[in-house]
């Protein structure tokens, strides 16, 4: 319709992954209606069609279908799982439509029809293996759910982990969304185990299940932390911080990051959604793209997707977790490493953070192995 932006949103808020997708929409929701509210894009508003996939691969792709054919839609906004992500790939190419994917994810992938926001394994995958191997121990174990992203994310650790003199005590996998005695099963190994630590890459309703029997079986994260690439404030806060404790995560942000742009995000996300939500990287990266793709919508004056992609690159946002920009070079984006403690409020206390933004680097074509990645000052 003339006189708004329509744009498509695919985040489930029901099914395995509905409570990080949940963050995803209402960090999309926010950032929308505050642009609406400073006048929109070129005097347009920003118009929502928004459907729950329901954590559904097939579902993902029928509804891209369904908002590129008959919604008016050139511009997606949607997916945390690289298996959904991938499901969209063919009708965005065939279709020409443009998807923003917040997803934190495994690299090794291009398309010009999407523009990468979360970050690439140079942005949060290294820095765990890293900081793992040079304070905490040299034998880890690998568990994670069965699909693309633990896989290959398993894949680049193992590489990595024993190039640098480390070892895989065990590769664990649970079913995407795993009963109890999957867990069960996977937190016996552990304990028999005794690793020095713990990479997970377990997502979704598993999560809440794995953290709760880890802490029931005994496990001490001051003695056997896990580090993990997914777990966020929201899923901490659900599962109890008392299970969570002592347990890192990855992020290119944090709620405790205390800076007067993290301050004011977390104040309006408060103020809009209430006490339920707790601010978080889902939340926040879901956010940021929104303004990401405002700006490119600007400079460009068309959501014709080629045209969108040529204007993204070289976008900059001062978000909560620092100023990032979109590489021109990738469609990925400059993030802001972090590694972080889970305390006992259910906050994470920073315990390592780059000097600067992360180059994103998905193909992992130049490289330092070092938790500090590639880091480097965003062109002007």
């Amino acid at each position: 319709m003339k006189g708004e932006w329509r744009i498509g949103i695919l985040f489930s808020r029901t099914g395995v992954a509905e409570v990080t997708e949940s963050e995803y929409f209402r960090g999309t929701a926010l950032a929308i209606e505050e642009i609406n509210t400073a006048g929109g894009v070129l005097g347009r508003e920003i118009v929502p069609v928004c459907y729950d996939p329901k954590s559904i691969s097939a579902e993902y792709r029928r509804f891209a279908d369904r908002l590129l054919t008959e919604d008016g839609v050139n511009v997606i906004f949607g997916c945390m799982l690289s298996a959904s992500r991938k499901a969209l790939l063919g009708s965005l190419e065939r279709r020409n439509g443009l998807l923003w994917y917040p997803g934190n994810y495994e690299g090794f992938e291009y398309s010009p029809n999407v523009i990468y926001t979360g970050a690439a394994p140079n942005q949060h995958t290294m820095q765990l293996a890293g900081y793992i191997l040079s304070r905490i121990g040299r034998d880890i174990t690998l568990v994670g759910s069965d699909y693309v992203f633990p896989r290959e994310t398993n894949r680049l650790l193992r590489h990595l982990i024993e190039s640098a003199g480390g070892r895989i005590v065990e590769e664990i996998y649970v079913p995407i969304d795993p009963d109890e005695i999957a867990i069960r099963r996977a937190v016996d190994v552990i304990k028999r185990d005794q690793p020095a630590a713990v990479v997970s890459t377990i997502i979704g309703r598993g999560t809440q299940l794995f953290y709760r029997r880890y802490c029931d079986a005994g496990l001490d994260p001051r003695v056997l932390p896990v580090g993990s690439l997914s777990l966020a404030e929201t899923e901490a806060s659900k599962i109890g911080p008392e299970y969570c404790a002592g347990h890192l995560t990855a992020a290119t942000y944090f709620g405790s990051v205390d800076t007067p742009v993290s301050r004011q995000f977390r104040n309006r996300f408060f103020k809009r959604f209430g006490n339920e939500s707790l601010s978080s990287y889902y939340s926040e990266g879901a956010y940021n793209q929104v303004y990401l793709f405002a700006a490119a919508l600007e400079r460009a004056g068309t959501d014709a997707p080629e045209r969108l992609v040529a204007a993204a690159g070289g976008i900059e946002f001062d978000a909560p977790q620092g100023r990032i920009m979109i590489d021109a070079d990738n469609n990925h984006t400059w993030l802001h490493s972090r590694i972080g403690r889970l305390n006992a409020s259910g906050d994470f206390d920073v315990v390592w953070e780059a000097g600067a933004a992360v180059k994103p680097d998905p193909y992992l074509i130049s490289h330092s192995f070092d938790y500090g990645g590639i880091e480097g000052r965003m062109p002007h």
